[in-house]
């Protein structure tokens, strides 16, 4: 019981409880659950195609343009001005959408959203620069947890005020509103980092970590694969440190050094071929998924349209994130060996993605479509969880979050190709069903990728097996 009133626990809690409140609020959003029947329906009078092929495109192109310029100025800036900004973009969107009208109005929200999208990675990374390694597991359980927490908060709420109290979309916005404002509010109270993971980077001593460190932090006892193993260029823990390049001739410009060793990383991690195919699923079925997650709603309304039928999507959206909670957490309890059956866990659960999104497809029961949909979710969340922890614990902190955010960012090049193609309406112009069929298709490949690679997996350690046998046989 000390302990809650030294000042060391003190320093993380606090810090702790503020950002899991602007977490929770930021994320307490009942509205989006119904947010394509609100744009189609007598607030806004817009049509299913313009939603479509016009307004929900700008999200990924806005947050594909923002996303790298935000995640340096995030570093640069030290996380808390870009958690205000992030607030700003939030508040924005829902003042525009409860009060603006037509379709360059809805292109704008889209283009906010995008950028409270992007600068999400402050509210993940400002944690691990105010606390010390010690707390980092805990702090990121409980700054995860309570955005899924909120979000299923935010559906059930939502669903239950349409189907029970009978309150209007519009109002379901104003609630949203309010809460993204609190979010907003909870951002001033942070205390202000001193350091962040580049470009304000504290020396590190080289002395190995303490045992106890997050999962997140800590280094694969099998190195190999892991991408730590850079001749003498990293620290056992945090990486290179700032120290160590100045001992050489320092560039001028700390902006183009920083750029430079973040692509020394990258190369580095990469060269890893364990690493690499991970992150090819990563990028790859973030892409589709975010694609899906973007336009599942407008295939609800058109299997069951919004105006003649009644809407379940929030009570849907709620029980995805609790199966997508309940099998990241399977997770933990799953004994695998990883490095043989890995790929061929990611194909198969990417042929059920892909088996999913087909029966969407050629499926006209909306139920049949609520289905399909949970399954889709509660597999991607399941793999995503694998994917994470695989290429985490072989990495530092700052070469984790690197990666993290250059596998999502080219997961995001994927989706505005796959946008650009298929949805915006100077491209294909598919209509909503088709482009189902094109996501189906789209994991299918996935699938093949990854059982081929398992394949070929299985029958190189056999035979590697086979020739140890072979040469103990003969000695």
């Amino acid at each position: 019981m000390d302990c809650w009133k030294g000042a060391v626990c003190r320093s993380w809690i606090y810090p702790t409880v503020i950002i899991c409140a602007n977490g929770f609020f930021s994320a307490m959003r009942p509205s989006e659950s119904f947010l394509t029947p609100y744009l189609t329906g007598p607030d806004k009078n817009l049509t299913i195609e313009e939603v479509t092929n016009q307004i929900f495109p700008v999200w990924t192109y806005s947050y594909l343009a923002l996303l790298f310029p935000v995640f340096l100025i995030t570093d640069y800036a030290r996380y808390k001005p870009v958690l205000h900004l992030q607030g700003i973009s939030f508040i924005i969107t829902w003042l525009l959408l409860l009060f603006a009208q037509g379709v360059l109005a809805m292109q704008m929200v889209e283009f906010f959203y995008g950028m409270a999208t992007a600068t999400e990675v402050a509210y993940y990374a400002y944690i691990y620069s105010i606390v010390s390694p010690d707390h980092y597991q805990r702090v990121t359980s409980y700054c995860r947890s309570i955005t899924l927490v909120a979000a299923t908060v935010a559906a059930v709420l939502g669903q239950l005020l349409v189907s029970l109290a009978d309150v209007s979309y519009f109002h379901l916005n104003a609630i949203t509103l309010a809460s993204v404002s609190l979010a907003f509010v909870c951002s001033f109270f942070l205390p202000m980092p001193q350091k962040s993971m580049f470009f304000h980077r504290k020396d590190v001593s080289p002395t190995p970590p303490a045992p106890d460190k997050a999962a997140v932090a800590s280094v694969g006892p099998d190195g190999p694969s892991s991408c730590h193993e850079d001749k003498g260029s990293l620290s056992a823990d945090r990486g290179p440190t700032p120290k160590a390049q100045a001992d050489n001739a320092e560039p001028q410009n700390h902006v183009l050094r920083v750029l430079v060793q973040l692509s020394k990383d990258l190369r580095d991690c990469y060269s890893s071929r364990k690493l690499l195919y991970w992150s090819l699923w990563w990028a790859l079925a973030t892409a589709g998924f975010n694609q899906v997650l973007n336009y599942i709603q407008v295939l609800w309304d058109f299997r069951a349209p919004s105006h003649s039928s009644a809407v379940y999507n929030g009570a849907v959206e709620a029980i995805a994130t609790f199966l997508g909670s309940a099998t990241s957490m399977a997770v933990g309890y799953a004994k695998v060996n990883w490095d043989l059956s890995g790929e061929l866990v990611l194909g198969i659960f990417s042929a059920m993605d892909a088996g999913s999104l087909f029966l969407m497809y050629f499926t006209n029961n909306i139920w049949a479509c609520y289905a399909g949909y949970l399954a889709f979710k509660a597999c991607y969340m399941l793999l995503i969880t694998i994917a994470t922890f695989q290429i985490a614990v072989n990495l530092s902190m700052e070469r984790y979050a690197l990666m993290f955010g250059f596998n999502n960012f080219v997961a995001l090049v994927i989706q505005t190709i796959l946008t650009v193609v298929v949805v915006d309406s100077k491209g294909l112009g598919l209509d909503i069903s088709t482009q189902f069929l094109i996501y189906g298709c789209y994991f299918a490949f996935i699938a093949g990728i990854f059982l081929i690679r398992s394949v070929y997996t299985f029958i190189s350690t056999k035979r590697r097996n086979n020739s140890v046998v072979d040469e103990s046989t003969d000695h």
